[in-house]
């Protein structure tokens, strides 16, 4: 069994407690040695003992938490917003409006945030691996419910290390006014070593984020910023044992795996397993563009973790029908009350589809697979969108990839 920091405490109470034991806490001398008390013949110190409260054990703690995939802003998206808007910005709300619901039941939502959103100190785009979207972006994220924004992906330099640097200052700007975590890219070696940690219901959370590259691009040498590439073995390491150290639970984000590809390759397996035996309950994968298969991982002690391969896109304007198709998942996460140990209960998967209603990817937005018809996905504009091989679209071709990737236990369609 892992038991954590602080965790061991509760394990010694509950020792201590045994029927036909009674102890002192520390004895006064300091060194921190348990003696045993006298025991006490008196009647007085028998009534004493008889009216004490029955000792409670303590309960365990749960959150829920809600997790999507790759919010992908490219330009299809950025016109739909452009559309929705009367004021001639972007309105991006309409676009999230059907799944809105869903992430404010979380206690905790997590998104990646796949494009830059650099204080507006940039030139908008959303296409040509170049991708940094407007302000009104993030206010729609946070108006969504989202409290958890992940920043480390592919797109991480799209706008070079200022474009980096305007996002991370975006973001600060909106930490300060409201209660988010935001994680994945860090101003120096101090900032990267201070562990992100969300406290909720009783749960000390802490998250950390990783990405496999960023198309390329190399970080400048003489910049302080630090980002964590999944080739930085040791660095992941000790990411993960120091969150472990403080929180709870961990939290891994982490952007990899092959694009456009159902495949999970034997080294996502390999290095989720690492990140479970090095610490984390919780692995969140992105990157792939399609909605990837999940399991439990178990460590060398029995206790296990819970890796997410690839939630796949939240949102985008791609035109293949296996880029249609995202996951939202819904678990609990419970910390036992005496040992402290975590586990990853009650997981859903709620499929959840990019709509657009002709071949310009008019009314761009998302559906609950609850709330998405046969008549919806006959009508889809995917079949007449520009590019793209896999055109064809309906039900049918949704409940395969469906079936397929997301494991019967855990798929939740009502």
């Amino acid at each position: 069994m892992r038991i954590k920091k602080g965790k061991l405490a509760a394990l010694l109470c509950a020792v201590l407690l045994l029927p036909g034991c009674s102890f002192q806490s520390i004895n006064n001398s300091g060194s921190g040695l348990l003696s045993q008390s006298s025991p006490s013949d008196s009647p007085q110190s028998s009534a004493e003992e008889s009216r004490e409260e029955p000792t409670t054990e303590p309960e365990n703690r749960k959150v829920r938490v809600v997790a999507v995939g790759d919010n992908l802003v490219q330009t299809g998206v950025l016109r739909a917003a452009q559309s929705y808007s009367t004021d001639g910005t972007y309105d991006f709300g309409p676009c999230y409006e059907n799944v809105k619901p869903y992430i404010q039941a979380g206690d905790v939502s997590i998104i990646n945030q796949e494009t830059l959103i650099a204080n507006d100190e940039f030139p908008i785009t959303g296409s040509n691996f170049n991708f940094n979207s407007p302000t009104q972006l993030g206010q729609a994220i946070l108006d969504a419910g989202f409290n958890v924004i992940t920043m480390s992906n592919n797109h991480m330099l799209d706008k070079g290390i200022d474009g980096l640097i305007a996002t991370m200052n975006y973001w600060d700007n909106m930490r300060a006014k409201n209660d988010i975590t935001v994680v994945g890219a860090y101003r120096d070696q101090e900032d990267m070593e201070n562990i992100r940690i969300r406290e909720v219901n009783g749960v000390k959370m802490a998250f950390v984020a990783f990405t496999e590259h960023t198309n390329g691009i190399p970080m400048p040498k003489n910049t302080d910023v630090k980002i964590i590439l999944t080739s930085d073995t040791e660095t992941m390491k000790s990411q993960i044992k120091a969150a472990d150290a403080i929180a709870d639970v961990v939290v891994v984000s982490v952007h990899w795996g092959i694009e456009d590809s159902f495949v999970v390759s034997d080294q996502c397996r390999e290095l989720a397993q690492d990140f479970v035996d090095w610490g984390a309950d919780v692995i969140l994968g992105s990157h792939t563009h399609t909605a990837e298969t999940m399991e439990y991982l178990t460590r060398q002690d029995g206790t296990q973790g819970f890796v997410f391969y690839s939630l796949g896109n939240f949102i985008s304007a791609q035109t293949d029908s296996f880029n249609m198709l995202g996951e939202m998942a819904d678990f609990d996460i419970i910390v036992d009350g005496q040992t402290g140990e975590v586990l990853i209960s009650d997981v859903k998967v709620i499929p959840v589809i990019t709509h657009y209603d002709d071949g310009k990817l008019r009314n761009l937005r998302l559906y609950p697979y609850s709330m998405y018809t046969e008549e919806l996905a006959n009508s889809h504009g995917l079949p007449v969108a520009p590019l793209g091989t896999a055109k064809k679209f309906n039900m049918d071709v949704l409940n395969k990839y469906i079936q397929d990737n997301i494991p019967v236990e855990f798929q939740k369609l009502d």
